[in-house]
C-alpha cells in the first residue's frame, strides 16, 4: 500500500546483536559473528544493511544497537554514523530478553513512553516496500496496547524455524491486516510443519517484536519481575556515572530467557499480541544451507560460491557451496558439498548435515580447542 515518507515518530529500532552464528563456523566465530560479515556479496554486512532498511523508518538518531562489549569496536567501525548512546553494550550474553528489555528501559528513561520495534542483525530482507508496510502496520498495532509481531510467509514446511499461528482480525483500523496470535510454536517435526503450512494459519517466526515501552516493561513487570527490576535499576543509572558500578552489580545475576518465553507467549495466551502477515523476501542465514539460496550459482549447476569465483575449481560436482580462501578450492565428483577454507581450518560437510555444523563447534570445545572458535 505504500507509506509516507519519513520516519515514523516516536519509533525507535532496536538492533539486538548477539550470538556467534555457530552454524555457519568456521566463517562465523565468537569475535566476528555473522552479523559481522557480508554473507551476500552486497559490500555490506548483515548490520550494515540492517541498520540501512531500518533508519528511514526511525530515523538516523532512531537506531539503538545491543551488542556485546567485545563486540562495540567492529559495530563502531561499521556504523559510523551511529552517536555513542545510540549503542548499549552488554558486559555478557543474558539472551534476547535482556537486550530488549534493557533498551526498552533505556529508552523509557530517556523519552517517556514511546514504540520500539526489535529487528535482529543478522537477517536478510528483501522487498523494501513490504517490509516498510508491515513495520507501520506494526507500530500501529503497538499504539493500540498490542506487543505486535511480524510473521513471514512460509514458503517450506521447514524445521528450523519457530511459528505463529494467527487468528481472528485484530481491529486495528491502521492495521488492516493484523491478526490476534493464538499460539507460538518452536522448531516443529516435518510432519507438523507440513500440517502447518497445509492449514494456511501458521507463519514463520522472525522474533521481530514492536510495542510501546509501557507495554512491554509492563508485561515484563507481572511475567518475569525480577528481571524487570533489575534492568529499570540499570537502565535508571546508564546515562550517570554510576554506570559501570550498577551493571558490574545487577546484570550478571539477570535471568537468561528468550523475549519469546519471558513475554510473547504468556501475553499471546491473554490475548495481547498481534501479528501482521509479512509479504518480504526473509532469510535468517541460519547454515550454509539457507546461504547457498542467497547467493548466485556460478556453473548452471546450482553451485555457489561466497568470495572469488575464480579461486574454485569444479569437475562433475553440482550444488555445491564453497568459500574459499587464500588458495584454490578444488572440489571432484562431489555433489550438495559444502567447503569452507579459512586460514586455521577448513570445513568439509555436506547441504543436508549443514545444521549439524553447531554440533562440530561443541565437540571443538569439547577438545579443547577454543582458539578455533
Amino acid at each position: 500500500m505504500g507509506q509516507a515518507a519519513g520516519p515514523i515518530e516516536d519509533f525507535y529500532a532496536v538492533v539486538p546483536a548477539g550470538g556467534a552464528g555457530t552454524r555457519l563456523w568456521p566463517l562465523s566465530r565468537r569475535q566476528t559473528p555473522k552479523f559481522l560479515l557480508d554473507l551476500t556479496g552486497s559490500g555490506r554486512t548483515l548490520l550494515q544493511a540492517t541498520v540501512d532498511r531500518l533508519a528511514p523508518l526511525a530515523g538516523d538518531e532512531g537506531i539503538v544497537l545491543v551488542t556485546g562489549t567485545a563486540h562495540v569496536p567492529a559495530a563502531r567501525e561499521q556504523l559510523p554514523g551511529l552517536a555513542s548512546d545510540q549503542i548499549l553494550a552488554e558486559p555478557s550474553p543474558r539472551d534476547s530478553m535482556a537486550a530488549i528489555g534493557l533498551a526498552a528501559a533505556v529508552l523509557a528513561e530517556r523519552h517517556g513512553d514511546v514504540v520500539l520495534g526489535s529487528f535482529a542483525a543478522d537477517q536478510v530482507i528483501s522487498g523494501r516496500e513490504a517490509f516498510d508496510d508491515a513495520v507501520h502496520e506494526a507500530v500501529a498495532a503497538a499504539r493500540d496496547g498490542y506487543v505486535a509481531t511480524i510473521g513471514i510467509a512460509a514458503s517450506r514446511p521447514s524445521t528450523a524455524f519457530g511459528y505463529i499461528r494467527s487468528g481472528t482480525p485484530l481491529g486495528v483500523a491502521a492495521a488492516p491486516s493484523a491478526r490476534n496470535v493464538r499460539g507460538f510454536t518452536e522448531k516443529p517435526d516435518a510432519a507438523t510443519a507440513r500440517e502447518y503450512l497445509s492449514s494456511g494459519e501458521y507463519r514463520w517466526n522472525a522474533g521481530i517484536f514492536v510495542a510501546r515501552t509501557s507495554v512491554l516493561l509492563g508485561h515484563l513487570a507481572e511475567q518475569r519481575p525480577a528481571l524487570h527490576d533489575g534492568l529499570r535499576t540499570i537502565a535508571a543509572a546508564w546515562d550517570t556515572p554510576e554506570r559501570d558500578a550498577v551493571l558490574d552489580a545487577v546484570w550478571p545475576g539477570l535471568e537468561r530467557i528468550a523475549i519469546d518465553h519471558a513475554v510473547a507467549e504468556p501475553v499471546a495466551a491473554l490475548g495481547g499480541v498481534g501479528v501482521v502477515p509479512g509479504t518480504f523476501g526473509w532469510d535468517d542465514v541460519g547454515d550454509f544451507n539457507s546461504l547457498a539460496a542467497l547467493l548466485p550459482s556460478d556453473d548452471g549447476a546450482g553451485s555457489k560460491v561466497l568470495g572469488d569465483t575464480s579461486s574454485v575449481v569444479r569437475l562433475e560436482s553440482a550444488g555445491s557451496v564453497v568459500v574459499p580462501g587464500d588458495r584454490t578450492v578444488a572440489v571432484l565428483g562431489l555433489d550438495d558439498v559444502v567447503v569452507v577454507d579459512t586460514p586455521d581450518v577448513v570445513l568439509v560437510t555436506t547441504r543436508a548435515r549443514a545444521q549439524q555444523v553447531k554440533d562440530m563447534v561443541g565437540l571443538l570445545h569439547e577438545q579443547g580447542l577454543d582458539e578455533l572458535l
